[in-house]
């Protein structure tokens, strides 16, 4: 028998043989009801509008469910135009109603239809299921609704009778907006986010607040996550890397108006230090949105530039003291502030010298060129408060820890953002971190726990020793976030010999198409090899040049496809969405979206082509899944529940 104490807390839930008896029905019952419907999206980087429009439509699967439905009922107009009502229920219904003369008819008319699909959407989950989903005002009432319609007039007219109460009422609007939400949110019933929300776009605060009244998903951090994660820690190096990206992308929306930093004791540096600084290499780069450079003027332009010089030199800098006191990060390569000799205007990188496109460095200390001057200190001081105190980014951090990790085994796939470390031969590479080797699973484990330790840790050392690794996940050569063997953001800027700029991929990127190693993968982290996959993002497939998301025989899927403005030149097209369902995989490729104000007022839809890449051998139900293991577990602990209950060994209540 289970343990007694763990039947008798059991036993205040089912405080009887009938309750206990029931749920065990309900649960055995549940298990064979299709598997659930799992959306992944990776690499979002901001691109709010895109993204949220994703969410809504299920990456197309509601306009096909639409499309299915009610092809012999509706034309291919009112079935965009439905789709739009489902996607943007409140600001369609305000324009809809504008052209409308008998708003009763056509709530009588729209109602029906919507209550139709959303009993489709309803079929695979159970009643219990369903009520949890159901909006407070309107729950009974939709819950009788979405019962299986039966044929017997009397029935029939009692869901007309509905209908006509809600309108004659004047809940028809507040009923359609419930309807379209339900449909919208039964539509998926897992949502996997395989990395990097943060950067480029200027939404991802957006993006969060969203992700956060989601029903049900998890988040595998991608480096651009980590990034924005250690500065939310505190982590000085994590910070300037952030101001840096925001400034290199003329992309303030997330810092300032997201989280509110400020970064005015930035600006007073930048004007009084790099005031007669042209800083040419820092200029922002407007080119990846086209849309913004008739709003910046260059007075404001050559500010970000001076800017992000000065949050350079700092990065550079505090970069250079985390490589000093973690020797085991073997990155000495990338101390270069002590290679520079600006009398003759050159770096020393590895064994050869370059020439230097600039040479003012005027907060260099000579004897100690990786120490901040008492000004640059003091902005650091104040940025750190900044994005400690900031509630918005603290509260977002939390839910990342919450809800993520740098891995997820889930239905027998495998979910990782960026790579697992290999050696040239495709073996796991080995990282000694505390007298320790890690490597493959082990490394990710432990990495992941440090990350925690540097947000959460109340010892300072602890809790610097976990902000580090949170730097080194963003750019370090191991890093299985990053993925490459340097951040080369020094010689971008300074030196002008780009074969100085080239970072080269781990291995792991040359063995993407070998089914063996994928397949060695997948066993580290106990996904059976013959049936499951490894799906991750992080590197653009580059569809216009003919690249594949689909590798090693199906083993591995990538879904970065430049979801965000900024990589669509060299992909081709504006992301990849993979939905798996009870009969196989879907990968929907997905053209450039306009606007949610197109969608709204046209109708516009966001176009995509769906391939089934996968399709299993028979449909798969709940009892085939991680929740279906997780029922069994909770059945069997049921029936000891009541055979305790029938031996007198616990009593009903």
């Amino acid at each position: 028998m289970k343990n007694l104490a763990y039947l008798e807390l059991l036993a205040k839930q089912y405080p009887s043989i009938q309750s206990a008896a029931t749920e065990i029905v309900a649960l055995e019952a549940s298990l064979n009801l299709p598997k659930e419907t799992e959306h992944f999206l990776s690499d979002i980087h901001g691109a709010y509008e895109q993204f949220l429009h994703l969410l809504k439509s299920s990456s197309g699967s509601l306009r096909r469910r639409i499309d299915e439905l009610f092809c012999d009922e509706l034309t291919e107009q009112d079935r965009r135009a439905l789709a739009a009502l489902i996607y943007y229920p409140e600001q369609k219904l305000t324009l809809v109603l504008k052209e409308v003369e008998d708003q009763h008819a056509w709530y009588r008319r729209m109602l029906p239809i919507l209550v139709k699909l959303g009993r489709s959407v309803s079929s695979k989950y159970t009643r219990t299921y369903i009520r949890q989903m159901l909006p407070g005002d309107f729950s009974r009432i939709i819950e009788s609704l979405l019962s299986p319609l039966e044929s017997e007039p009397d029935r029939e007219r009692y869901y007309e009778s509905l209908f006509e109460s809600i309108v004659e009422v004047d809940q028809g609007r507040e009923m359609t907006i419930a309807l379209a939400n339900l449909i919208q949110r039964l539509a998926i019933t897992h949502l996997h986010i395989i990395g990097d929300i943060y950067d480029r776009g200027p939404g991802a605060h957006i993006i969060l607040d969203e992700l956060m009244g989601y029903h049900s998903l998890d988040i595998q951090w991608g480096n651009h996550d980590i990034v924005w994660m250690g500065a939310a820690a505190g982590s000085l190096a994590c910070i300037a890397n952030v101001i840096r990206i925001s400034l290199r992308y003329n992309n303030m929306e997330t810092l300032e108006n997201g989280y509110g930093i400020n970064l005015m004791p930035l600006v007073s540096l930048a004007l009084d230090v790099y005031g007669d600084d042209p800083c040419r290499q820092f200029m922002p780069r407007l080119e990846d949105d086209p849309l913004r450079i008739d709003k910046v003027d260059e007075t404001e332009l050559l500010l970000l530039a001076r800017m992000q010089k000065a949050i350079s030199i700092i990065q550079f800098k505090v970069e250079g003291q985390i490589i000093q006191r973690r020797p085991h990060y073997d990155m000495e390569n990338r101390l270069l502030l002590d290679k520079i000799d600006r009398e003759r205007r050159v770096v020393r990188i590895g064994e050869c010298e370059y020439d230097l496109i600039d040479c003012n460095f005027p907060t260099l200390i000579e004897d100690d060129p990786y120490a901040l001057t008492e000004r640059e200190q003091h902005v650091m001081d104040r940025l750190a408060l900044s994005f400690q105190t900031s509630a918005p980014l603290q509260k977002h951090t939390r839910f990342l820890f919450s809800k993520g990790g740098m891995y997820r085994v889930y239905n027998n796939n495998l979910l990782y953002h960026g790579c697992i470390s290999l050696k040239p031969d495709g073996t796991f590479t080995e990282i000694v971190m505390d007298g320790r080797a890690f490597s493959g699973k082990s490394y990710m484990d432990r990495v992941e726990r440090l990350a925690r330790q540097g947000y959460f840790a109340t010892d300072t050392a602890d809790r610097q020793y976990g902000q580090d690794v949170m730097w080194y996940l963003w750019s370090g050569a191991r890093s299985p976030l990053y993925g490459k063997d340097k951040m080369a953001t020094f010689e971008r800027y300074f030196v002008r010999d780009k074969e100085t700029h080239k970072e080269l991929q781990n291995p792991y990127y040359s063995f993407r198409d070998d089914e063996q190693v994928i397949r060695r993968i997948l066993v580290e982290f106990g996904v059976d090899p013959d049936d499951g996959c490894i799906i991750n993002g992080h590197v653009p497939v580059k569809i216009r040049i003919g690249q594949s998301p689909v590798k090693a025989n199906g083993k591995l899927i990538i879904i970065d496809g430049g979801m965000a403005k900024a990589y669509q030149e060299i992909t081709g097209i504006a992301g990849f969405t993979l939905i798996a369902n009870s009969r196989g995989m879907l990968l929907a490729e997905h053209k450039p979206f306009d606007s949610a104000q197109r969608a709204v007022q046209e109708d516009v839809d966001l176009e995509s082509t769906t391939t089934i890449i996968y399709s299993y051998p028979r449909r798969l139900f709940v009892k085939d899944t991680d929740r279906g293991a997780a029922i069994e577990q909770r059945i069997a602990a049921l029936k000891q529940l009541l055979k305790a209950y029938r031996k007198g060994v616990i009593k009903e209540t």
